[in-house]
Formats: structure tokens, C-alpha cells, sequence
């Protein structure tokens, strides 16, 4: 699809009338980089996964011009960043273990794209760890549950709890037990909140992975890493079959886990968790890890040209957990950093627990 700016002409009028008359504004500028660019992107993206299923006969072929050769560019790319430079996409990076990622990678000369759901409060994420003197941090907005926010990114991850009323005055003099009980009868699951985890700890995660796969597979050191957790391990699904069945990653399948989680939230709207099985209290953040953790293993199955993995920070002091933690961020961002800097030819399809590899189950 062509976006140009238009002009009042007609077919005798010559290029250098229109190169005078079709002077760009902001607006036309802008609208020709979201069509010319954006547009054919997001095409590509939706039909991909089809074109993956062809029998080795899929094609695409973009319309181009040789005015996009390098060489008229006359010098523009010169400040523009090594194509063969490192680049990290951290979701949810405007604060907490996300932001301490972020300058953690910037410090070790990683070009960092920070992004955030909120764009006034990455910003000055941003700002601030450019203030440090870390300038490889660029923003970017993305809403993970929101497909054309990933698509525009073009860029694991952000995590999702049910929200809580409270400010940390009223948790002066509690010990970490106190601060536990009070969570928990504060943050009491609702069919609407349980839905809204699954689509951001899951799905979320899942829509950047794929937003990002086309890049990763073209790069010559593909890394993923999901930010998961102990509480998606295994052992809290009382259902055995099904434990069974999320373990064994050679038969496992995407649209299993769909099955997985629709069953979860039918049974949740029932009031069944229990008599099938599921975990009781935070049970949909830790069914959205467990199948965060299998996606991983299909993934790095599918892809084994690219690492991919999840870890496990720890348990961190962050607003997620009102600063209940045994781990100061900085702490829990290395366990997630260590992953992400692990050497080529390192482990794929494996959970790391504070940095070291451990068990699914």
C-alpha cells in the first residue's frame, strides 16, 4: 500500500514540478511512514503464520522503489546504531525489577527499548536512567493485551495482579507474614480480574514473543527471556493428568494450552476451581505461569536457533508485593539479567530460579 502526499496535477506535469509543489508537512510525513512502513508490516505479521504453514512454496514480495536505496540517503544513517549492535525489548521497564533490567542491560552497552502501558510514566523512566549517563535507553508505548500496540512496537515480561486499595502508611509496624495475610484478603479473585490476568500474564506475553520472532529469528543471537515464577511451577495443579500432560513438551501444543486456560476460566466463572483441580488464591496468576512456562518449552522446541527461557526473580520488594520481599530489585533484575547474558550455545526451553536452572515441576 503507496502513501504520498497529495497534489493537484495532472500526467504532464514533470518530477521537479512535484518535487516543489509536494512539499511535506509533519502530518503527511507521519501518515507515508505509517502506510509505506507500518502498514505493509502489520500485513506481513498477520499473514506470516499462514505463509509458515505453506508447503515450502510461501512468497512475499514488497512493492519498493529505488528511492529507498541507502546510498539516497545521503548521509542521514550515519548516526543511526550499528545494525550489528546488541538490543533488548523490556515490557513493563518503567519500574520496579523491569526498570532495574533496563539499566542493568544499558550498563553493559545493550541498547535498551524500554516500554510501558503508560507512555508519561516511561518516558520518565526513560529519562531518568539517561540521567545515569545510560544513553542506549530509547521508549517506546506497548500494551501487550492490545495486538496493534505490539505491532506497532515491533518489539517477557509484564506482569498482572488484581489491584488493591492501599498506600504504605497503613503497613508501617507489619512484619512480612502481616503484610501476606492482608494481601490476600484484600486481593480476592474475581472472575473479571482472573480474565484480565490470564490476557496480560499469558496472552500478553505471548502477542510480544510473536510481535518479535520475526526479528529474533533474522538475528544471529536470539534470546527470550519470560519473566515467570516458583508459583507457576507444576505442583500447584492438583489435577495429575494434567500435570502430566503440560510436562510432556514433545506432544504439547499452543492450542492445547488455549483449551488449558479456557477450561480454567470456565471452571473459575463456575465456582469449581477447587473440585477440578486448579490452585486456590492467586490461582490465575499461577495458571497463567504455568502456561507461560510450557509456551516457553513449545517455543524453544519450535526454534532452536534462539534461546528462550523464563526465570524466576525471586521474591522481590516491589508495589506488586507492597515491599513484603526477601530481594531488593536490583537483586531480583540480575537473576532475570543473568538469563538474558547467558553465553550462545546456553540452555533453551528451561525455568531458572533466581538465576539458577531448576525444575518445572
Amino acid at each position: 500500500m503507496e502513501y504520498a502526499q497529495g497534489v493537484d496535477t495532472n500526467e504532464e506535469q514533470r518530477l521537479e514540478w512535484l518535487n516543489k509543489q509536494g512539499r511535506e508537512t509533519y502530518d503527511a510525513a507521519k501518515n507515508g511512514v505509517q502506510t509505506n512502513y507500518y502498514g505493509t508490516k502489520l500485513v506481513i505479521q498477520a499473514l506470516l503464520p499462514l505463509l509458515l504453514q505453506s508447503s515450502g512454496e510461501g512468497r512475499i514480495v514488497n512493492v519498493s522503489s529505488d528511492a529507498g536505496l541507502l546510498r539516497k540517503m545521503e548521509g542521514a544513517t550515519s548516526s543511526l546504531p550499528s545494525q550489528s549492535a546488541r538490543v533488548a525489548v523490556v515490557t513493563g521497564g518503567n519500574k520496579g525489577i523491569g526498570l532495574e533490567v533496563c539499566r542493568q542491560l544499558a550498563a553493559d552497552g545493550i541498547t535498551v527499548v524500554l516500554t510501558a502501558r503508560d507512555e508519561t510514566r516511561g518516558v520518565e523512566a526513560a529519562e531518568k536512567l539517561r540521567g545515569m549517563g545510560l544513553s542506549s535507553i530509547v521508549f517506546h508505548q506497548l500494551e501487550v493485551t492490545d495486538s496493534s500496540s505490539v505491532n506497532n512496537a515491533a518489539v517477557g515480561g509484564m506482569e498482572y495482579a488484581q489491584g488493591v486499595d492501599a498506600n504504605e502508611e497503613q503497613f508501617v509496624g507489619m512484619d512480612v507474614l502481616q503484610r501476606l495475610q492482608w494481601m490476600r484478603k484484600q486481593g480476592r479473585e474475581t472472575y473479571d480480574t482472573a480474565k484480565n490476568g490470564v490476557q496480560t500474564n499469558y496472552y500478553g506475553a505471548k502477542h510480544v514473543i510473536q510481535g518479535l520472532l520475526p526479528l529474533l529469528l533474522s538475528s544471529s543471537e536470539g534470546k527470550i527471556v519470560n519473566v515467570s515464577s516458583s508459583l507457576g511451577l507444576l505442583r500447584f495443579l492438583g489435577n495429575e493428568d494434567l500435570r502430566k500432560e503440560l510436562d510432556d513438551i514433545d506432544n504439547l501444543t499452543e492450542e492445547r494450552l488455549d483449551e488449558v486456560l479456557a477450561s480454567f476460566l470456565k471452571d473459575f466463572e463456575a465456582g469449581e476451581l477447587e473440585a477440578h483441580g486448579w490452585p486456590m488464591g492467586s490461582a490465575a496468576y499461577k495458571v497463567a505461569k504455568v502456561a507461560m512456562n510450557a509456551y516457553t518449552r513449545i517455543s524453544a522446541r519450535k526454534h532452536p536457533a534462539l534461546r528462550i527461557n523464563c526465570a524466576h526473580p525471586g521474591y522481590v520488594k516491589t508495589d506488586l508485593t507492597i515491599n513484603s520481599g526477601f530481594l531488593t530489585p536490583e537483586e531480583g533484575a540480575r537473576n532475570v539479567v543473568t538469563v538474558a547474558l547467558l553465553p550462545d550455545g546456553g540452555p533453551t526451553g528451561a525455568f531458572f530460579d533466581e538465576g539458577k536452572e531448576a525444575s518445572f515441576v
